[in-house]
């Protein structure tokens, strides 16, 4: 079956390009051009991804994930026609998987969206129904499932990938490039500070759960898995 995606962006031109590069792709999109008529849409059929522009009158793309995280975690790539350092980190905190930049190339932003897509829901031959362990925390890949000390971890799927990385290698020291080389394709670009919220939003959800030394700094070198409650 093909992925259903959301494209909620003011611009018809925007989303004219987006959902012919998407639907080239062998995907089947819906256009909308408001954060309202995005909301009445996800609550009508929960699409397999969102692309989400930032910048749209009314209701922004931020307030739109805010409203949508409160019942969904359908994964969310969000577009912005500034490449601003507080856009991109407040989407990524708001519970964004990625983030692109006006103008973009359709094909990063198609291969972005299959990234996550991946990420989401892995095919079969990626399935690995062992459980990876640290301490009090527990990951499923097979599920998808997250937990610290029997509490659930409401990770996004680049979040999870993120996670699994570091649980593959408990020991090690990640520099960024190879924290997200867990999480991204080879050919896609990923800004340090990009690395950073998504960490940070790591940290911020174990710590919810309980857990205070989820990941570590090690300065001028990466970050490190803690003893996550051990």
């Amino acid at each position: 079956m093909p992925h259903h995606i959301l494209v909620a962006d003011d611009d018809p031109h925007i989303r004219e390009i987006i959902c012919f590069a998407l639907e080239k792709a062998g995907m089947k999109t819906l256009p909308v051009a408001d954060g309202a008529a995005a909301l009445q849409a996800i609550e009508r059929r929960a699409p397999d991804l969102v692309v989400l522009d930032i910048g749209m009158p009314e209701m922004d793309g931020l307030e739109v994930c805010r409203r949508l995280r409160q019942r969904s975690d359908v994964p969310v790539l969000f577009l912005s026609a500034r490449d601003e350092e507080i856009d991109r980190i407040l989407g990524l905190e708001m519970g964004g998987d990625d983030y692109v930049t006006k103008p973009f190339s359709p094909r990063e932003l198609v291969a972005r969206v299959n990234v996550i897509l991946r990420r989401a829901r892995p095919a079969p031959v990626e399935i690995d129904d062992r459980h990876l362990s640290h301490g009090r925390l527990t990951l499923a890949p097979a599920s998808h499932a997250a937990s610290f000390d029997g509490r659930t971890l409401a990770l996004t799927a680049i979040e999870f990938s993120i996670l699994k990385g570091f649980l593959a290698r408990p020991a090690h020291v990640l520099d960024r490039e190879t924290v997200m080389a867990s999480a991204y394709a080879a050919n896609i670009h990923v800004a340090g500070r990009t690395v950073d919220s998504h960490i940070r939003n790591i940290r911020a959800k174990l710590a919810a759960a309980g857990c205070q030394d989820a990941i570590e700094t090690v300065h001028g070198v990466g970050f490190r898995l803690g003893k996550c409650g051990a």
